[in-house]
């Protein structure tokens, strides 16, 4: 969704603004700008943003959203706490297209049917944007992006009379599943994006709603029309490929969450079965259990609570990485461990089993490489709930 640059670019190529001196000619044009998928997991969702274009002023600008400064203070705490300032980026179009053939990904551009004082309505939107004390803005990746900037500018500049349609939307996707169909599922990257988020990514998405996406945003404005003179018309006039690239795919790794939770899972079965028969317990095997699910249910915790993040409350994976875990792990290490880990572990049984009603009623859908992990924290949970594993 973002396009990332550096620090240095981002400051020598802002300059200041030239609303109050320029009135964009007849031959000007306003575009949307939409970039492919690249390589790395923040890349995988594409990028959008606007160009200004004014051949008798050899004016030709990039309007992007997705700047952000590894320097700015705080970065990786703010970035954590859902506090990461994004900024907006205003240079010339031949610096953008550059990065994206250097990447060897697709940008293509729909020009904007849009009549002259619309035009010069974008263009002082968006220099006024671009000032210093306006530029900066709280990123949210879900409701506040690179895409949805567009989507609201649009919005605005038309005082919403424009109404966006789009035949290929599905109203029954919802944020989570939109999301998804950008990333592999059997990724670590879609392991841990739909680890830490919660259920506020399972409602449906509206039709505006799914342009936190760039290729949403494309294809909404490719459907969309307006009123003209009394007729209806295109919202984008025409449409040019700046750069045509093969789309590109992310690719799972070959040690992938599915199979190491997989062969841990197996390995975890075939230790109860043996602990079971000889009636004792594997302590390393449940202290890895333990602290794991447990330094990963806090860390859900610390995301719902103790943070801004918009998407990681009401988080239901802490039915299966249960935070006190890391706790009471340390007891599993006593020879004679106490009476009220057997209740505590069938405590966990009991979590574990509301999971699927959770998952089937779709009030949280849970990572699919996840499914050999948790049929094994069953199996080992309700082994330990029994008397005699004790």
């Amino acid at each position: 969704m973002l396009k990332k640059h550096t620090f240095l670019l981002f400051f020598l190529l802002i300059f200041k603004s030239l609303q109050a001196q320029l009135q964009l000619s007849a031959y000007s044009e306003i575009s949307i700008v939409t970039a492919g998928p690249g390589t790395k997991l923040f890349e995988a969702f594409g990028h959008s943003a606007l160009r200004v274009k004014d051949p008798m002023f050899q004016l030709d600008l990039i309007y992007n959203y997705g700047m952000f400064d590894f320097n700015q203070p705080n970065f990786y705490s703010n970035f954590v706490k859902g506090k990461l300032l994004y900024s907006l980026g205003r240079y010339n179009f031949d610096y953008f297209l550059a990065s994206y053939q250097q990447d060897k990904r697709w940008v293509k551009i729909q020009v904007l049917n849009l009549t002259q004082a619309e035009k010069q309505a974008f263009f002082n939107y968006l220099e006024n944007n671009a000032l210093p004390e306006n530029r900066d803005y709280l990123y949210d990746p879900y409701f506040d992006n690179c895409a949805t900037k567009l989507r609201d500018i649009t919005s605005s500049v038309f005082k919403g009379k424009v109404v966006f349609k789009n035949e290929s939307f599905d109203e029954n996707q919802s944020f989570r599943q939109l999301m998804n169909q950008e990333i592999p599922w059997n990724s670590w990257g879609s392991f841990g994006i739909n680890m830490a988020l919660g259920n506020k990514l399972d409602k449906k998405a509206t039709l505006q709603q799914t342009m936190y996406l760039p290729k949403y945003v494309y294809s909404t404005f490719k459907n969309t029309q307006i009123t003209v003179n009394g007729k209806s018309e295109n919202l984008v006039k025409n449409e040019e490929i700046s750069l045509n690239y093969e789309n590109i795919e992310q690719k799972t790794t070959i040690f992938n969450p599915f199979l190491i939770f997989l062969i841990f899972g197996i390995i975890g079965v075939l230790i109860t079965f043996s602990d079971f028969k000889k009636n004792k317990k594997t302590n390393w095997l449940d202290a890895t259990i333990f602290f794991s699910t447990g330094i990963i249910g806090t860390l859900i915790v610390f995301l719902w609570f103790f943070t801004d993040h918009s998407t990681t409350p009401n988080n239901f994976n802490f039915l299966w990485a249960f935070a006190p875990n890391f706790i009471v792990g340390w007891f599993l290490f006593k020879k004679v461990p106490p009476k009220w880990i057997s209740k505590y572990t069938k405590l966990l049984v009991i979590l574990l089993l509301i999971i699927p009603f959770v998952w089937l009623t779709k009030i949280q859908e849970f990572p699919i490489s996840v499914i050999p992990l948790l049929a094994f924290l069953f199996i080992r949970y309700l082994f330990l709930s029994t008397k005699k594993s004790l």
